[in-house]
């Protein structure tokens, strides 16, 4: 597969046009995106920023305080991760209530017509309490239908119980009973979650009893293994292209490597996309046939750190090398999505365009995948009082809104950008020349990388310049990046040793297009020979050479 570009979206504030922005309203006040809105115009200006696939975050229905009991839901609009019908959309999403299946499905041809892949959540280790499938196909047993809760474990039930012990909060819970108490989603094996657990939630049961010393009860193969296969398959046969698994490691990894093979026997090129965080267990995600995992703890983290916190920019070398040359290729490299703060606002660097570097590194040093976060390229703040969510540098997940930065964009729906203020156009020019430039350069797509940051001398400041050449037969890219907060002169040695990994020419002088702005240059392209160039701050090149 080719390089993946990702944009991840939420329909219900993508596709919102109500400017009311009322603090903690509700969907008639604040509106919300709907399926329908999302047409051919959007589509076409997300795939012309150079996007191959759109992940749809929070399409499967999910607990609201419209239908769950708002004591145990996060939020009037309530969190697309505690999933209340893994067989239906969330009907806020829905022109026509009655018909929102369709109107989904309808979305996904229409994502598909513009040249775009589908990825929605799947959300496999924690339900809401409240679950309750009304739309499941005929003769399928509801999560819990069969359980026995006078056990506290078993590989026959769906959850986990804590027999005796009644659900308590310290809150009013508004006439919710939950008795026995079901054990919560983030492994809390109590019966009175805290306000910081993930209350809302009850954990599912894979055969895995924790209070036992972790022992796997696989065999015969546990009741919810099967009940979230034949989701799963559900799903693909809806015409998706695949999954972002929200939180994998707390499943077991037998689990995926089971399931994964019985979706792929009847879709080969079906995606899956693991929201994982330990280095250590990446291996085994992978054997079992995940094509990406988060690279969070790794990349995320110390591009982040560079950018805001005084890092070296040379210590972007020890990200990538962790993982080898195979493992490297399936880690998903990104800046933004939902559960982090946003660059520009005032947790992280206050300005879209001071992150320009670090995109640059991410979506050009190796093969992996990138994901991009809907406004990132619009320096969207997310520091927005919404409602459940409060001034914390994200965009909420809870709340019915608007974003001001995809409202100026979307235009009413004509996504004209004619709202847009001309540092958001320059910025998403910016982002647009880069993510096409990563989705349509063989050197990137497939090409070898030879960092060149160890071989630079005193005229290049390791802790603020990063440098790089990408490969391939018939195409040659040097990258140089400046983090640093003024413009720099800097000198970037190319080493001899370079042209014999890649198997380059070296020539005396050759021109060369910078493919995020179009200037040409000449530059001297010679084993040991130095190039030159002067960079504004926070900004980069990537000069192909002719």
């Amino acid at each position: 597969m080719n390089k993946p570009i990702i944009y991840q979206l939420f329909p219900r504030l993508f596709a919102n046009y109500n400017e009311t922005r009322k603090h903690n309203g509700t969907k008639e006040e604040n509106g919300c995106g709907r399926f329908v809105d999302i047409n051919e115009r959007a589509l076409k200006a997300i795939s012309d920023l150079g996007v191959t696939h759109v992940w749809y975050t929070g399409v499967i229905r999910h607990a609201t305080a419209q239908y769950n009991n708002p004591a145990i839901t996060k939020g009037l609009a309530g969190s697309p991760y505690a999933i209340t019908d893994y067989y239906d959309v969330d009907p806020d999403l829905a022109k026509n209530e009655a018909k929102r299946m369709q109107e989904f499905e309808a979305l996904v041809q229409r994502t598909h017509d513009a040249k775009l892949g589908v990825i929605i959540d799947f959300v496999p280790n924690h339900v809401a309490r409240q679950y309750k499938s009304l739309c499941k196909p005929a003769g399928v047993k509801d999560l819990g239908e069969t359980d026995n809760p006078e056990w506290a474990f078993s590989p026959l039930n769906n959850f986990y119980y804590l027999p005796g012990q009644k659900f308590t909060m310290d809150k009013d819970l508004q006439g919710y009973e939950e008795f026995p108490a079901k054990v919560t989603g983030n492994d809390c094996f109590t019966s009175h979650p805290s306000e910081n657990d993930w209350y809302e939630t009850v954990k599912l049961n894979y055969g895995v009893f924790y209070q036992g010393g972790w022992e796997k009860q696989f065999d015969p193969i546990p009741n919810t293994w099967i009940k979230m296969r034949d989701i799963l398959l559900f799903w693909a046969d809806k015409g998706i292209d695949g999954v972002r698994v929200d939180m994998a490691e707390m499943v077991p990894v037998e689990f995926f490597a089971w399931a994964i093979s019985a979706v792929r026997k009847k879709h080969k090129k079906f995606l899956f996309i693991g929201e994982c965080y330990d280095p250590n267990r990446y291996d085994a995600y992978l054997a079992a046939g995940f094509d990406y995992l988060y690279d969070k703890v790794g990349m995320y983290d110390y591009l982040r750190g560079v950018t805001s916190k005084g890092w070296p920019a040379e210590g972007i070398t020890a990200q990538w090398m962790q993982h080898g040359d195979e493992r490297i290729k399936h880690m998903l490299y990104f800046l933004e999505n939902h559960d982090e703060q946003r660059i520009a606002s005032g947790f992280w660097c206050g300005s879209g365009r001071c992150a320009e570097p670090a995109m640059i590194v991410a979506a050009t040093l190796n093969q992996c995948p990138l994901m991009i976060y809907f406004g990132q390229e619009l320096g969207e703040r997310g520091m927005d009082m919404e409602g459940f969510s409060g001034i914390d540098g994200r965009t909420t997940i809870f709340d019915y809104w608007g974003i001001k930065s995809i409202q100026a964009w979307a235009n009413k729906g004509k996504f004209d950008g004619a709202k847009l203020t001309d540092a958001q156009k320059e910025l998403q020019d910016f982002y647009r020349h880069l993510l096409i430039c990563a989705r349509d350069s063989k050197a990137i797509q497939k090409g070898l990388m030879y960092d060149i940051t160890y071989a630079q001398g005193d005229q290049f400041d390791k802790r603020q310049h990063f440098a790089f050449i990408r490969h391939i037969k018939g195409e040659t890219l040097l990258v140089i990046v400046n983090f640093h907060d003024r413009e720099q002169y800097i000198h970037v040695r190319i080493p001899n040793d370079a042209f014999v990994y890649l198997g380059l020419e070296g020539k005396a002088k050759v021109n060369a297009t910078d493919i995020l702005t179009g200037d040409s240059r000449p530059i001297s392209f010679v084993p040991d020979g130095i190039v030159e160039v002067t960079l504004a701050a926070w900004k980069g090149v990537i000069l192909k050479i002719r």
